[in-house]
């Protein structure tokens, strides 16, 4: 863990987002049905650092679902070992598009279809 940290002790940016990510893909994959893939990081917001030792938590929401492709909120909570309280540290809109077995765009289904 200390390598994705500064000399300050919080964590990297750039991993966390890798975090939301991973967190946003297996929730884009479950809307899917399939495979889905980013294709966009619409926007990211850091509200507070996040140190070594915090208890890290993505929660992903689905804001639109279109033909082929969805928005997905993430949002990124920790619980502080230093005290124990929960603060949201980052979110971010991400765009996924679900694809097929040659990785190109293909049909979300919906429910009950």
């Amino acid at each position: 863990m200390p390598a994705d940290a500064n000399a300050n002790g919080d964590i990297f940016g750039g991993w966390l987002m890798s975090q939301m990510d991973l967190a946003g893909g297996s929730h884009a994959y479950q809307e899917a049905k399939g495979r889905a893939v980013t294709v966009a990081v619409d926007a990211m917001t850091f509200h507070l650092p996040v140190q070594i030792g915090d208890l890290v938590s993505c929660y992903c929401e689905t804001l639109r679902l279109g033909k082929t492709s969805m928005v997905v909120k993430v949002e990124t909570w920790v619980q502080r070992r230093s005290n124990g309280r929960h603060e949201k540290v980052t979110e971010g809109i991400f765009t996924f598009v679900a694809i097929d077995s040659n990785g190109r765009p293909r049909p979300i289904e919906l429910s009950g279809e």
